[in-house]
């Protein structure tokens, strides 16, 4: 088949994602709003017949004084990934973000590699011959996923390599943790959960926990408790701004594209959270609490409502986002991945971010700088 590459509109490209039952987040237009330093752009693919058949939300980073970009697609494009003929996907995409000035282009196809269950991931972690979930006997391959990859590295693409010593890469995350929905009731859900989980969902109740339904002027009251959470976990916050950029988009997009939950107790805020949904796709998207009061277990109220209400939108997956795939028991995101897979998680692979350079002595130039960040 031959794909004919154009600028599609923003309505065009919302058309393209309704149509479609899951397609991440970050390839909605609206993600393009969230990113004011970077300019973006919807590419559609069209087929023989002029019908539109695969979209990308492009994200374009400019470096200072020169006309040259970064571009990126987060989690996309959305296009046919089983194709024999990838090439004819690919390859006009890039002459496109050539002539739009990129010196390398770094994409992150929506494939899946590997699964493993809950149960897989508890036992190799148990395993002290287990250092990385990659190791391990996964539950379930795709068949399609190394083909995929071996094609990308004849073009020419490379994957790229995880960022940090945590497993985490350094754009999106090659490792999730997915609870699965489809034609499950919320009490189907319930019970693939550990034990653990079951207790603190029903302290949380005991106790009075109310998880409850936020909105922007909501997000004061999540940010402080995010703030609290970046000292307590060491990491960098996010501003205020960012937070209440994304509402602003993502909700004029589509009403329930984000949703803020607060979990109140006793007349205070202990946890808050976001949750995304596209189609069928929820995801926990960022997460704050108070060491305060721990006891009553407000984290795992809010997600047991988060997920009713995916499970109430629709939704087939309930997505945890980003996981580590260490399983040292020295790490400190162990306790994250122990936390995500109590849930009935499993483990997801992905096929990872893989860059194209189109000028390499740029795109290696732009690698030493990362890498001394």
């Amino acid at each position: 088949m031959s794909c004919h590459l154009k600028p599609i509109t923003r309505e065009e490209h919302l058309r393209f994602v309704a149509a479609r039952p899951s397609v991440s987040h970050l390839q909605t237009p609206a993600w393009g709003d969230v990113k004011p330093d970077w300019r973006s752009e919807s590419l559609g693919w069209f087929d023989e017949r002029g019908e539109l058949v695969g979209a990308g939300l492009v994200l374009l980073r400019p470096l200072p004084k020169l006309k040259r970009c970064l571009a990126y697609l987060p989690e996309g494009p959305v296009i046919d990934w089983d194709a024999p003929d990838l090439e004819r996907w690919l390859e006009p995409m890039l002459a496109h973000l050539k002539r739009r000035g990129a010196f390398s282009v770094k994409m992150g196809p929506p494939v899946v590699a590997r699964r493993w269950s809950a149960e897989a991931v508890k036992t190799a972690i148990a395993d002290p011959a287990a250092r990385r979930l990659g190791d391990v006997e996964p539950t379930e391959r795709e068949p399609g996923a190394e083909a995929v990859a071996e094609r990308l590295r004849r073009m020419g693409w490379r994957r790229s390599e995880p960022g940090g010593e945590d497993g985490f890469a350094a754009g999106q995350p090659r490792y999730v943790c997915q609870v699965p929905l489809a034609g499950r009731s919320p009490e189907q859900v319930q019970n693939g959960f550990n034990q653990q989980w079951r207790r603190n969902v029903k302290k949380a109740e005991k106790a009075g926990v109310k998880v409850v339904r936020g909105d922007r002027e909501d997000l004061k009251a999540f940010y402080e408790l995010y703030v609290e959470t970046a000292e307590r976990d060491r990491f960098v916050p996010r501003p205020l701004d960012y937070f209440e950029r994304m509402w602003t988009a993502l909700t004029a997009e589509d009403p329930d594209r984000m949703r803020l939950y607060l979990a109140h107790h006793d007349g205070e805020v202990l946890a808050a959270a976001t949750m995304l949904t596209v189609g069928e796709h929820a995801w926990y998207s960022y997460g704050a609490s108070t060491s305060r009061r721990r006891e009553v277990q407000p984290n795992n109220a809010i997600q047991w409502r988060m997920m009713c209400d995916a499970l109430e939108l629709g939704a087939s997956v309930y997505d945890f986002r980003g996981i580590t795939d260490t399983l040292d028991e020295d790490d400190h995101l162990l306790g994250l991945l122990r936390f995500k897979v109590g849930a009935g998680g499993r483990a997801v692979e992905y096929l990872g971010e893989w860059d194209y350079p189109l000028n390499k002595v740029l795109h290696k130039a732009l690698g030493l700088y990362l890498s001394r960040r």
